[in-house]
């Protein structure tokens, strides 16, 4: 409320977003904002404060540690389960993979923890996620938890049918998803660190073996599904064609919205990629913005971010115009690569497909339809560089140009919103939602059933080609 607290308040906001690994809000007044700072006086009812963060190292008891031990080592069907908490464990995680003949599911805020490239991970869980992970969870015996506070329960093994360790640096956190049998609470890559050494290498590698042949499968499976064809582009094949030219170093963003699904599924994060999105809440039109925040905080590396039109026409666009003010300073570091990727249906895709799945309701052209507003063109008038898509052969090409570019690129691509985003297990009380919902009167009744029948068809064929051993098809 005077200058002389600005010390303090705001020396408290920066250590209290790190240690409480949330955002901290500092509120100025203007007068107070506009008044010249000045040191606290040495009188009674001043704070003096100091710089500085250290992230603290924190493990459990020594008898909680090896508790878990024995229910790993125990175990012969370890599946692992990482959020975002398991970021900068990566090594340890890999070398309790190996010792455990494990594989690893991601929460979707942990999609950078451990990369994609591994051939035990698994990818995403959830309605969004894969089928090797939900197959892995089905299946399990024993659960580790790392950093994650996953809240989906019909996606998690049954209650007792897993003995579960969970790792989280928040006891308020912790065994709040899933009963477990052992709660350590402390920082994931200290706790692993000490875990290790109790942990026994098992001999049978068959579970993990199953585990990665499960993900060779579903691989083949993405490649197939996003070669399918789309009216007018299919948006699997918008990020498949991506996720072979990913640059290095490169930080992903996505909106809350069909690109999520793509983005969780198709990108394949390498060592040293970053990704994030609003995953804890789901907002809409964060994309844009949080690209626009990686590229400032790290200029010299590369940052794409997604969205799609629903969220460009409610923020998106605006936040152009906040990359033209700065784009001197966004555009400073030794990389030039800042691309927008635009996904444009007319619909709001996702929440129309959860209108479907969740509540067997129509789509709502009234509260559904969106009027088509040039993304490209728009990006244009502020001075950048806007490419319009409308042709599957196009979209690599794009990409190309667009990541190659020394100044601010936003791709338009006009994608088909009657290819859903299929979940890894179609529940009988979804199926039956869905049923409801496209009897109903949908506009998109047809096309998506057929596409979405020939999406689980290529499920299928991949799995009776590999039960057969022939990958050649």
């Amino acid at each position: 409320m005077e200058p002389a607290s600005a010390r303090h308040v705001i020396d408290r906001a920066i250590k209290s977003a790190y240690e409480e690994r949330r955002p901290a809000v500092v509120i100025v007044p203007e007068d107070v904002g506009e008044a010249p700072y000045t040191d606290p006086p040495r009188e009674h009812g001043s704070v003096f404060t100091s710089v500085g963060w250290n992230r603290p190292h924190m493990i459990p008891d020594d008898k909680l540690l090896r508790e878990a031990a024995d229910i790993l080592n125990a175990g012969e069907k370890v599946a692992i389960l990482i959020g975002a908490g398991a970021r900068g464990a990566a090594a340890e995680l890999i070398e309790v993979v190996d010792r455990l003949g494990a594989g690893v599911a991601k929460a979707l805020l942990g999609k950078d923890s451990l990369p994609d490239t591994l051939p035990f991970v698994t990818g995403s869980i959830g309605l969004l996620g894969t089928e090797p992970s939900h197959k892995m969870m089905m299946k399990c015996d024993t659960l580790l938890m790392v950093g994650t506070s996953f809240p989906y329960s019909e996606w998690l093994p049954k209650p007792g049918q897993a003995k579960c360790v969970e790792i989280d640096i928040d006891g308020s956190l912790i065994g709040v998803r899933y009963p477990n049998d052992v709660s350590l609470v402390g920082d994931s890559r200290d706790t692993l660190r000490a875990l290790i050494p109790m942990l026994d290498k098992k001999p049978d590698r068959s579970w993990q073996e199953w585990i990665v042949e499960e993900r060779k499968i579903w691989d083949r499976i993405l490649d197939e599904r996003a070669h399918q064809d789309g009216d007018p582009i299919n948006p699997e094949r918008v990020f498949w064609e991506l996720n072979q030219r990913l640059p290095d170093n490169v930080i992903l963003t996505s909106d809350s919205g069909s690109a999520t699904n793509w983005y969780a599924r198709q990108c394949m994060l390498r060592d040293g990629m970053r990704g994030s999105l609003s995953g804890t809440l789901a907002t809409m039109v964060p994309g844009i913005p949080y690209a626009i925040s990686a590229k400032f905080a790290h200029p010299d590396r590369p940052v794409i971010g997604f969205c799609g039109d629903g969220a460009f026409q409610m923020l998106g666009m605006n936040e152009l115009i906040t990359v033209k003010r700065y784009e001197q300073m966004l555009m400073a570091g030794s990389n030039k690569t800042l691309v927008f990727c635009v996904l444009v249906n007319d619909d709001l895709n996702q929440v129309s497909m959860e209108q479907r799945v969740l509540s067997g309701d129509p789509k709502n052209p009234e509260t559904q339809t969106l009027p088509y507003v040039p993304a490209a063109e728009f990006a244009k008038l502020l001075g950048f560089e806007g490419i319009k898509v409308e042709r599957p052969e196009d979209v690599g090409p794009a990409w190309e140009r667009a990541l190659s570019a020394d100044a601010p690129v936003l791709l338009e691509f006009c994608t088909d919103p009657q290819i859903a985003a299929l979940p890894p297990h179609v529940k009988p009380t979804m199926l039956k939602k869905v049923v409801k919902g496209l009897s109903k009167g949908d506009e998109d009744a047809v096309g998506i059933a057929e596409k979405g029948f020939k999406g689980k068809l290529t499920e299928l064929t991949e799995h009776v080609k590999d039960k057969l051993g022939d990958d050649s098809g």
